[in-house]
């Protein structure tokens, strides 16, 4: 495991931007039961931690993407960090809302994006990967061309892997759930029982919890 992935998983542990909690699991909005929350909007309060983020995205960027000619975030998490990453590099942003805007121009894609456009998109946040793919196919659909993907967390599901091959999209991610264990273990956040109910979530995150007994 790279020094990034440990680097961020320790600065998202440590706000409480990300929570573990195995004993007592969340809901997330898919009706999913998980013992894992990510909240990475709090990042943009700690002005330490955004910078950290907006040069780790820059650098991967220019390092992976040095074509790149625009910067788009995802709605809304990644909205914030898409900017500052766009306004370090010096290049348009544009945001891709989840639904086109129910009024006025009703856009999908606020900003002025140009056809043939070599785009990076930003996200906060990849589970199964459906929304910020479908933010892909709203760039594509305008005429402008993604060539790669970046985001803060990721979960690392088979799903969400495969579908973004299927879509020819790399995504690049500053830290995973296996660097989040690691760091949680290692600062004493968990311990190895919590550390073998987790693992077991990752494994089947759909149907996990159903049986799990929540406080």
């Amino acid at each position: 495991m790279n020094t990034l992935e440990k680097i961020t998983a320790e600065k998202l542990l440590k706000i409480k931007a990300i929570k573990l909690q195995p004993s007592n699991p969340f809901t997330w909005a898919s009706g999913w039961k998980s013992p894992i929350y990510c909240d990475n909007r709090k990042l943009m309060s700690y002005p330490d931690i955004r910078n950290f983020l907006k040069v780790q995205f820059a650098r991967i960027i220019l390092e992976k993407y040095p074509d790149v000619e625009a910067i788009a975030g995802v709605a809304t998490g990644a909205i914030a960090p898409g900017a500052l990453v766009a306004d370090l590099l010096g290049l348009p942003f544009v945001y891709v809302r989840a639904t086109p805007k129910g009024h006025g121009l009703e856009n999908m894609i606020e900003g002025d994006l140009k056809p043939k456009q070599k785009v990076i998109v930003v996200e906060d946040l990849v589970s199964t990967g459906m929304s910020s793919l479908k933010a892909v196919e709203a760039i594509r659909k305008d005429g402008a061309e993604v060539i790669g993907m970046v985001s803060i967390f990721s979960y690392g599901f088979p799903i969400a892997i495969q579908n973004m091959k299927d879509a020819n999209v790399e995504l690049t991610s500053l830290s995973n759930y296996d660097a989040i264990l690691d760091e949680a273990l290692r600062t004493e956040y968990i311990d190895e029982s919590e550390l073998e109910t987790l693992q077991e979530w990752r494994e089947n995150p759909d149907t996990w919890g159903r049986t799990t007994k929540t406080k």
